[in-house]
């Protein structure tokens, strides 16, 4: 498997992307950013608080889609300064690679939009390290391509940037995700990316719900276990909620904060094991 650098936030064994879905209002990114980040520096794993500026691809019109771009990112950019935890966040289309790239430290992109090829050029562009999100109807090996786009556009810009490949489960008949852990050293051994796990999206059910997505959040956890147990990832992303009973998107899958300490440690001690340590 191709030998891939960790990056500068690297927690001792790995790195974790975590934050609720979206940012629901300033104060509530500033004080769940800052109890993420007391529990990952207990835990000592290096942290990304991931939130949401707008969540453009919800099931109902009438969904919640966030507090916009503008608002948004000025809160992550001061989630960033104040508490001095780095940030990323996910953009839709080409124009907000640019101003997002100025207030995060990595950019995400959405697994359906893994195949636009302006928007992948868009963000590589920016010199930000990008997490790519594998789309739901991709076979591993296919984003090898995704991740030769990113790299042309980059170098045509002449900047360097870091790409990522995530993982978030393969659709599987109707309304169900199936997560393939083979696809995570395929993934590492076709691109030479570093990859992560999307434990939360990944147990997923998308429409389950009729206006909104449905979700499994119990099976979360063991997949996170089993994708860092293959050696392959360098990252684990989970979208976590004080109250995800109550969130205003993807509560169904996202992972309640007072799981996070136990669970923590055990991806810890699995990483371990699996780098031999």
């Amino acid at each position: 498997m191709t030998d891939v650098a960790k990056p500068s936030w690297a927690g001792t064994d790995m790195f974790i992307i975590a934050g609720p879905c979206a940012i629901e209002s300033r104060t509530f990114a500033l004080e769940t950013a800052e109890e993420l980040r007391g529990i990952f520096a207990d835990a000592g794993i290096g942290l990304l608080y991931k939130s949401s500026f707008d969540k453009a691809n919800r099931t109902s019109a009438s969904s919640f889609r966030g507090v916009g771009m503008d608002k948004g990112l000025e809160i992550l950019a001061e989630v960033r300064e104040s508490l001095g935890v780095p940030v990323i966040t996910d953009v839709h289309d080409a124009d907000q690679a640019a101003p997002a790239a100025e207030a995060v430290d990595m950019l995400q992109t959405p697994a359906f939009l893994c195949r636009q090829s302006d928007f992948i050029a868009a963000v590589a562009r920016t010199g930000k390290p990008v997490n790519i999100k594998k789309g739901q109807f991709l076979a591993p090996w296919d984003m090898a391509k995704v991740i030769e786009k990113a790299r042309i556009a980059a170098q045509e810009a002449g900047v360097s940037s870091q790409f990522f490949v995530c993982e978030r489960g393969t659709s599987f008949g109707y309304g169900n995700l199936v997560v393939d852990m083979r696809g995570l050293t395929i993934m590492a051994e076709t691109t030479g990316c570093p990859v992560i796990f999307d434990a939360t999206h990944s147990v997923q059910l998308p429409g389950a719900k009729g206006e909104s997505s449905g979700g499994e959040r119990k099976h979360a956890p063991a997949l996170a276990r089993a994708a860092v147990a293959t050696g392959a990832v360098s990252g684990i992303f989970m979208e976590t909620h004080p109250d995800p009973d109550n969130a205003p998107c993807d509560g169904p899958n996202m992972l309640p904060f007072e799981w996070l300490p136990g669970l923590l440690a055990e991806l810890k001690a699995i990483a371990a094991i699996a780098r031999g340590a």
